[in-house]
């Protein structure tokens, strides 16, 4: 007898109950904080209700769809699958702080949404929350840097399992294969928060907060267990171990791969590494400038603060080292240059957010390339070339137009946002920033979005992280599909007429 083939929505609804165990059991892992603060046990049911409800629903569709072979999905219906993932894992993370009966769902959904999304922009008060939900913020970080959809990868084919991860938002596909793609990911993303982890504690920072940090930080997500931040220590030692686990965070996987096999010319001819050193070159000295002139500080203390706020911001951390953020650095021309890096983003490939430097560095080259044609002969031929991994690869003018495209898009988002903001009274300047943290997944704050703020500027704020995490296009197309799938078919059936 055949086994009956499941495709389309049910095969979605299939992949999500199995998701939902994964979520369940994701919830569970701040449990392991018991142990070290016992007192914490009173929270264990904020866990245990939502994971053991999300592992037995998971559990129940799973037994529907046993024994039935999985077909293909429909064309479109993976940006369907990933987005609803994304839902799944966001309402579902955030019944936890809907249940200690101090967050309202705006705000839950809000903190969940940043932790995913690795934005860091919080409402939660880190100096009374406790131990259990400080290690759950870091670990919705360390799930949504490296990619919900890798979670999903050993239940899925090899093959349907790239097309979801690349729908994501990433090209990171190491090898052939999916699963050990996953496995490198997670091998180098595992063994970079360890170490930062150990080079915290040698420069004094507690275990709890040197693991915290260690995570948040290389998946460029922010949340800190200190309310001024990596300020807090104020030590020069951690903030360049920060600093170090920000860029790493910060760069493509490829990269990771060849800088650890010491493939170091393929790492400095990759054109991400060297649109960051220019950046880095002009805008640091820039801001040093700025803050010696406005501020009156020394040199060197300039040049402390003005590095890793830079880096903090263009790889989308949100790390701070100074409590008065809002007062001693916000001069026009620092918060200009500030938002310019959070617009621009890190590596494609990274847990960062914002535009990319390939697309910016795309960008320009398209436009010296269009330069270079209107002053050439009509008849001349030119083929494009861009590196990429230290490997001189051909760009299609197809590939120019989506991203220009998607630059246009990223774009209008943030003016649409930035006019909301706006709306409730913040100045142009402040609405710019803190959306532009949104939308880029950075997590910086002049303090528009916090605990009490609007819930109309919460959700404006999780509708630009939740957009700017899965890069537009993946949502727009399950939108799309969904609408399109929706429409009632008004085909009337053909009448046969006779011949005379």
């Amino acid at each position: 007898m055949n086994k009956k083939i499941v495709s389309g929505y049910p095969l979605i609804i299939n992949y999500l109950g199995i998701f939902s165990v994964l979520v369940g059991l994701i919830l569970l892992l701040p449990l392991a904080v018991i142990p070290f603060y016992s007192e914490e046990v009173v929270h264990m049911k904020e866990f245990l209700i939502p994971s053991i409800s999300s592992i037995l629903v998971g559990a129940i569709i799973i037994m529907i769809f046993k024994g039935r072979e999985k077909g293909r999905l429909e064309r479109s219906q993976d940006a369907i699958l990933v987005v609803f993932i994304w839902i799944l894992a966001i309402s579902l993370s955030a019944i936890p702080f809907v249940l200690t009966g101090k967050y309202n769902f705006t705000q839950a959904i809000f903190e969940s949404t940043s932790g995913y999304s690795t934005t860091g922009l919080t409402v939660v008060d880190v100096t009374v929350t406790p131990h259990i939900f400080l290690l759950y913020r870091s670990l919705l970080q360390f799930f949504g840097g490296v990619g919900l959809v890798l979670v999903l990868t050993s239940a899925i084919s090899d093959k349907f399992g790239m097309r979801l991860y690349s729908a994501e938002g990433h090209s990171d596909k190491l090898v052939p294969n999916l699963i050990k793609s996953g496995r490198i990911i997670l091998s180098i993303y595992v063994g970079y928060i360890l170490v930062g982890m150990v080079v915290y504690m040698l420069f004094k920072m507690p275990a709890f907060d040197a693991l915290n940090h260690s995570i948040s930080a290389l998946a460029t997500g922010g949340f800190s267990t200190q309310a001024g931040s990596i300020g807090t220590y104020n030590s020069v030692g951690i903030e360049v171990t920060t600093m170090i686990l920000m860029l790493l965070g910060g760069t493509n996987f490829f990269v990771h791969l060849y800088l650890l096999s010491g493939r170091l010319k393929n790492v400095v001819a990759h054109v991400e590494m060297k649109l960051l050193a220019i950046l880095l070159l002009i805008f640091i000295p820039l801001l040093t400038i700025d803050l010696v002139v406005a501020n009156h500080l020394s040199f060197g203390e300039s040049l402390r603060i003005s590095s890793f706020q830079f880096i903090s911001a263009i790889t989308g951390t949100g790390y701070q080292t100074v409590s008065s953020f809002d007062t001693i650095l916000l001069t026009p021309a620092f918060l200009s240059i500030l938002i310019i890096a959070m617009v621009l983003g890190a590596g494609m490939g990274s847990t960062a957010g914002g535009m990319k430097q390939y697309r910016v560095a795309l960008a320009f080259k398209s436009i010296w390339w269009n330069i270079k044609e209107q002053l050439s002969h009509h008849k001349t031929i030119r083929t494009r070339f861009i590196n990429r991994i230290g490997t001189r690869t051909i760009v299609s003018k197809d590939e120019i137009v989506q991203n220009h495209s998607f630059l246009m898009v990223y774009i209008l988002t943030l003016i649409l946002g930035t006019l909301i903001f706006t709306f409730y009274g913040f100045s142009i300047t402040d609405s710019l920033f803190e959306f532009s943290s949104a939308l880029g997944t950075v997590g910086l704050s002049v303090g528009i979005t916090g605990f009490g703020a609007p819930n109309a500027i919460l959700w404006t704020s999780t509708i630009g992280m939740f957009l700017g995490r899965l890069e537009f296009y993946v949502i727009f197309v399950a939108i799309a599909r969904i609408g399109n799938d929706l429409k009632p078919t008004n085909k009337k059936p053909m009448k046969t007429v006779k011949a005379a």
